[in-house]
């Protein structure tokens, strides 16, 4: 009995202790991994959201440039720092991608990541160089017939959305495309404004300012619905049916991150995508503001390893 009271107590000693750090987090700076490199679209997302994000948390919020290996080496680097909610990381759907992508990831995103919460929806859209000869999916499906793999496309990295958008798009239309991977998608977008690509598939928040400036030519949107900031801008499904890409960004922490501060996290996202200053801003960057709980985030990312896994194996492409 003794034994017993004695075990009650250590336990009630630890939930406390627990309790007690949730209550004082955070009590200094809080750093955010990018893994990608500057200039795309987790720059556009976390520039505003950081701010908004340090109001609310009572901290300031530093954004830890880490790029490569398609945002792999940021998502490894906080795999395996220390749990206590001071470093975490703005991943997107490029890491479920890479379950069944790398042959050697180096680590296990459903085991080694803590799911914090979904923070928005970031549909992508085909552009091309204004001087372009396409104008339209059926011009560019036309063009790749009558020249089988001469059409360059650019992407964020090997294994990307954007990289995985252009070879879905190849398998469906009976299409072949040469694959010209950057180290991100600002990079990418230069290379295309530069006429070093033809066309590419990337974040809409990414090529909003080229696209009002009519520097790039917005082709097709690649949700299934048109974009609200772009009506008339057709989607790539109104030519190729059923055609759809999906990229999400959200909040990840290391393994093991305290119930308690994933809570108070989760909370502070979906207070500042509340916020109406955000909201707005995100919308007119191109994003689509969405938040989960954390149970629905981890659902989010078992979704999708098994549905990019079927287009990983159907398109071919491997990595080591």
């Amino acid at each position: 009995m003794k034994s017993l009271i004695c075990l009650s107590i250590l336990s009630l000693s630890i939930a406390s202790s627990g309790m007690l750090k949730a209550q004082e987090y955070p009590s200094k700076p809080i750093h955010i991994v990018i893994p990608f490199a500057p200039g795309g679209g987790a720059d556009v997302l976390m520039r505003p959201l950081s701010k908004k994000l340090n109001e609310i948390l009572g901290q300031p919020i530093i954004l830890d440039s880490k790029p490569g290996a398609n945002g792999n080496i940021g998502a490894q680097f906080t795999s395996k720092a220390n749990p206590d909610g001071y470093t975490l990381l703005v991943g997107n759907s490029s890491i479920p991608i890479s379950v069944s992508l790398y042959r050697n990831l180096g680590y296990d995103p459903l085991k080694d990541l803590t799911m914090i919460s979904l923070i928005t929806m970031a549909p992508s859209t085909l552009v091309t160089n204004p001087s372009y000869p396409v104008k339209t999916v059926s011009d560019l499906i036309k063009l790749a017939k009558e020249n089988p793999g001469k059409i360059n496309y650019g992407s964020a990295g090997s294994g990307s959305t954007p990289h995985l958008g252009m070879e879905m798009l190849g398998l469906a239309t009976g299409t072949k495309f040469t694959h010209i991977p950057y180290k991100g998608s600002g990079p990418a977008v230069t290379a295309l404004l530069g006429g070093e690509v033809d066309v590419l598939i990337t974040n809409t928040s990414t090529i909003m300012s080229q696209v009002q400036s009519k520097r790039l030519n917005p082709v097709a949107v690649t949700s299934l619905q048109r974009s609200p900031i772009m009506p008339n801008i057709p989607t790539i499904s109104e030519t190729v049916p059923n055609f759809e890409v999906k990229t999400w960004y959200g909040l990840f922490g290391p393994a093991n991150l305290p119930k308690e501060i994933v809570n108070k996290l989760n909370a502070a996202i979906a207070e500042a995508i509340r916020s109406p200053e955000i909201k707005e801003q995100l919308i007119r960057s191109g994003y689509e503001p969405e938040t989960t709980s954390p149970e629905g985030f981890n659902q989010l990312m078992k979704d999708d390893v098994v549905a990019w896994g079927k287009v990983v194996k159907a398109s071919g492409v491997q990595i080591d």
